[in-house]
C-alpha cells in the first residue's frame, strides 16, 4: 500500500525535524520545504496527499503560497502560524486553508489534524446520482455542478457543503452538521470555516439559493420562478 505524501513546509529546521519524526513513526512519506517558492515547487512536482504550511516564510509568504496553490490543486491544508490575531486565521481559511494550527503547538495534535484531512480528503463520492432542480443540476458522481447551462467550477469543500445541502433541500443543517458531513467528525477547527466556504459558494452561483437561517444554519433551496 502507498504510503500518503505529506509535505510540511516552515523555515525552523527544528519544527521540520519535529513534525517529520512523528509522521514518519506513523508510516507517511515527509517532503519538506523551508520557503514558499519551494514548497510550491515540490507540491507541483510530488502530487502530496496533505500540505501542512506556515504562515511565516521568507520571500513568498504562507498565505501567498497558499493563493497560488488554489488555482490548481484541492489539497488538503493546514496553516501553522504564531499569530494569535483572529484576521489571520480568518484570511487563511478565506483563501483555501481548510483547518489551522496556533504555535506553540502540539505535535500528537497535529498529527491527529492530519489524519482527520487524510480520511476527509479520501472520502469521494461513487455514486452516479445527479439532483436536479428548476435552476441547477448536480452530478455526485462527476462532482459537476451546472448553473442552467453553464458549468460551475468548485473546489473540493465547495462542492461537498452544496451537495450536503441539496441533498437535504428545504432543510435546515446546523454547521455542525455540515461539518460532520463535510470535514468528518475529527475536525478540530472553527466552525466559522463553514461560513467562509459557503459564501465562495454563493457567489459562485449567484442568487439565493443558500439561505442563512440565522442562529440555526443553511438552508438550500431552488425554487421555480
Amino acid at each position: 500500500m502507498t504510503k500518503p505524501r505529506i509535505l510540511v513546509v516552515d523555515d525552523e529546521e527544528n519544527i521540520l525535524k519535529l513534525v517529520t519524526a512523528y509522521l514518519e513513526k506513523e508510516n507517511y512519506e515527509v517532503l519538506t520545504a523551508s520557503s514558499g517558492l519551494a514548497a510550491l515547487e515540490i507540491a507541483r512536482r510530488m502530487k502530496p496527499d496533505l500540505l501542512v504550511l506556515d504562515v511565516m516564510l521568507p520571500g513568498l509568504d504562507g498565505l501567498e503560497a497558499l493563493r497560488e496553490l488554489r488555482r490548481e490543486s484541492d489539497m488538503y491544508v493546514i496553516l501553522l502560524t504564531a499569530r494569535a490575531e483572529e484576521v489571520d486565521k480568518i484570511i487563511g481559511l478565506s483563501i483555501g486553508a481548510d483547518d489551522y494550527v496556533t504555535k506553540p503547538f502540539s505535535p500528537r495534535e497535529l498529527v491527529a489534524r492530519i489524519k482527520a484531512g487524510l480520511r476527509r480528503a479520501g472520502q469521494g463520492r461513487t455514486d452516479h446520482k445527479e439532483l436536479k432542480f428548476p435552476h441547477i443540476r448536480i452530478d455526485l458522481g462527476a462532482r459537476r455542478v451546472w448553473l442552467h447551462d453553464s458549468e460551475i467550477e468548485l473546489t473540493q469543500r465547495e462542492f461537498d457543503l452544496l451537495a450536503a445541502l441539496a441533498e437535504h433541500a428545504g432543510l435546515v443543517l446546523s454547521r455542525e452538521q455540515l461539518l460532520e458531513n463535510v470535514w468528518g467528525g475529527q475536525y478540530f477547527g472553527e466552525l466559522r470555516v463553514v461560513d467562509v466556504h459557503l459564501g465562495h459558494v454563493r457567489q459562485k452561483l449567484g442568487g439565493d439559493f443558500i439561505e442563512t437561517v440565522r442562529g440555526v444554519g443553511y438552508r438550500f433551496e431552488d425554487k421555480e420562478t
